[in-house]
């Protein structure tokens, strides 16, 4: 008997964080009813609040030290006491002083990239889709190069006023210095201590953002790529098979969490892509397979165990893939609840990086290596780095003990980035970033960062391998795509918040690097400031079981001048089928 209401077909529940079937509007009404504010508030202090108030307290603390040294230092010498003490506050100085000082720029750099990049990059794309949305048909090529370079320096200079503004504010409130009158009234320094933290983030905001809006305005725009090398047939070159966004789902009807039921069902649009790869392998082998992030859906254990099972039949692809964590991988998301918040003392944001550890660990973990930062040099395997660590990473996994919370953090931070060093001094080597911002809520999970950490990694290796070239693989988009998106949504949700700077620092290895990544379902081939960057679409996302997809097959040449070069791109479609619940269900 077929039921009123297919179930294989999904809901409205199913549709509760699709951005394919609800506005951002929708979403965030959807979120504000269901959000836990004690959890929310609790959240904001450890993650806003409290570093905000020890980055204002900081200059207290250090007035108050110099004035006790400095009584120690007027009294008599012949009196031990004021020797006692200023020994004592030496002493302090000395050992509590450079913690204090690490606190506080934690404190700050927490700031900066929880609240200060990330309101500067979503208030330049709001400006920027704004102003291209009210010029829809005049807005083309050069003309929307210059529309948004202008709307990034209108954008900084509206955040510094903004930020000025709450400097005025907080300015009567402040006290940099401690008095007397301080120590008999705790209120007086919590107060101090808080307008301080305003002052000292708000002074930053108000310079940073001048200086990013002006730099972004002044970057050259990205571009279309419209020419591919032809290499000559003995030359150097690598077929490169690049797969992104995947989502792998643990139910065999379940749908996609930004999708909902405007996408596909299970993984057999995933089953489907792998076949097609593995037959275009046996007639033109492939060197390898790129997943630029997103593996999973929600990163979950079933998720990673369907996308583990969809590789069983293609050891030729465990014996190519590399892959790069997405935030459907390791941030929180959740299908039913947009809302949804993990406390910072959680498992579970850790729990999904263990996951994707353990999977990278046995897909690739003989091939890739981690980088040894303290020699600034490559380092041994991630199976050899990682293999001291299983006893207590598998405990973790198994009890999520809090006490290892501070080693897990330490662990995923030190094993990126992972390299795929070249096979010869001037082949082709890969190396692949971590671009997830850490994030606590499901409303942002999307957003992107790349620490200076892997930055430097990056350079170290490169200077290491002068004569190779490289692919640097991540998920996030390094810069807006010379198109007009299609909702405000695409580029605030999504945005890596300091790709343009990333981009910047990469100028010195321009004609080495090729930049390969996913996140946004696009296809796109383009330059900016002479960096080639390739941009995924996924060949499971944005259409329904019955509707044809793609993914790409790249050609990368090596010219006589020793850099690396894009050949024609080879489309590779993915045909539609009927949807799995055409046949009736039987009762």
């Amino acid at each position: 008997m077929t039921p009123v209401i297919d179930p294989r077909s999904g809901d409205v529940e199913d549709d509760a964080s699709s951005t394919k079937n609800r506005s951002l509007l929708a979403i965030t009404g959807s979120m504000l009813a269901e959000i836990s504010l004690p959890r929310l508030l609790f959240v904001s202090t450890a993650l806003i609040l409290f570093p905000g108030f020890l980055l204002g307290l900081a200059p207290l603390v250090a007035s108050a030290w110099l004035q006790v040294m400095s009584q120690a230092v007027r009294s008599s010498v012949l009196d031990i006491w004021p020797i006692l003490i200023f020994l004592a506050a030496l002493l302090v100085g000395l050992f509590g002083g450079v913690r204090l000082f690490r606190l506080a720029e934690q404190s700050f750099w927490s700031l900066n990239a929880i609240v200060i990049q990330p309101v500067y990059v979503v208030l330049r794309e709001v400006v920027r889709q704004f102003v291209e949305g009210l010029l829809v048909q005049r807005v083309r090529g050069a003309t929307r190069a210059r529309v948004r370079a202008i709307a990034a320096a209108g954008a900084g200079i509206v955040l510094s006023l903004l930020a000025v503004l709450a400097v005025l504010a907080a300015w009567p409130s402040a006290r940099f210095m401690v008095a007397p009158i301080d120590v008999s009234s705790p209120a007086q320094v919590i107060v101090a201590a808080i307008a301080n933290g305003v002052v000292i983030v708000a002074s930053y905001l108000a310079a940073a953002a001048l200086v990013w809006g002006f730099i972004d305005a002044w970057t050259a725009q990205p571009h279309d790529v419209r020419h591919f090398e032809r290499g000559p047939p003995t030359g150097r070159s690598w077929r490169v098979a690049h797969l992104s966004d995947l989502h792998a789902v643990g139910e065999t009807y379940g749908f996609r969490i930004e999708s909902g039921r405007a996408g596909p069902q299970g993984n057999h649009r995933l089953a489907r892509t792998l076949a097609r790869l593995s037959a275009i392998h046996a007639a033109d082998p492939i060197d390898l397979v790129l997943v630029t992030g997103d593996m999973t859906d929600a990163g979950r254990s079933t998720e990673w165990a369907e996308f583990h099972e969809a590789l069983r039949p293609y050891p030729w692809i465990a014996e190519r893939i590399l892959m790069v964590p997405g935030n459907h991988d390791v941030n929180i998301v959740d299908r039913a609840n947009p809302a949804r918040l993990d406390l910072p003392g959680s498992p579970n944001k850790r729990l999904r990086k263990f996951r994707t550890l353990f999977s990278m660990y046995s897909l690739m973990g003989e091939r890739v290596h981690i980088m040894d930062k303290t020699r600034k040099r490559l380092g041994p395997s991630l199976r050899r780095a990682l293999d001291p660590q299983l006893n207590w990473m598998v405990h973790y996994a198994n009890h999520g003990r809090p006490r290892l919370d501070a080693k897990q953090k330490e662990l995923w931070a030190r094993v990126f980035p992972m390299i795929l060093p070249p096979a010869t001094d001037d082949g082709l080597g890969v190396m692949l970033i971590n671009s997830n911002a850490d994030t606590h809520f499901s409303f942002t999970n999307a957003l992107g960062m790349i620490s200076v950490e892997q930055l430097n990694s990056i350079r170290e290796i490169a200077a290491g391998y002068p004569n190779a070239c490289w692919i640097i693989a991540l998920h996030h988009h390094l810069v807006e795509y010379p198109r007009k998106a299609k909702s405000l949504s695409e580029r605030v949700g999504t945005v890596l918040i300091n790709g343009n700077w990333m981009i910047r620092q990469l100028q010195p290895l321009t004609g080495r690097v090729v930049l390969m990544h996913g996140h946004r379902h696009i296809d796109w081939i383009g330059e900016c400031m002479g960096l080639k960057v390739v941009s995924a679409p996924s060949p499971v996302m944005e259409a329904r079981d019955d509707v044809t997809t793609s993914f790409y097959i790249h050609t990368l040449l090596r010219t006589a001048e020793g850099n690396v070069a894009l050949g024609q791109p080879e489309e590779i479609r993915i045909e539609g089928v009927a949807p799995l619940h055409d046949s009736p269900v039987s009762g």
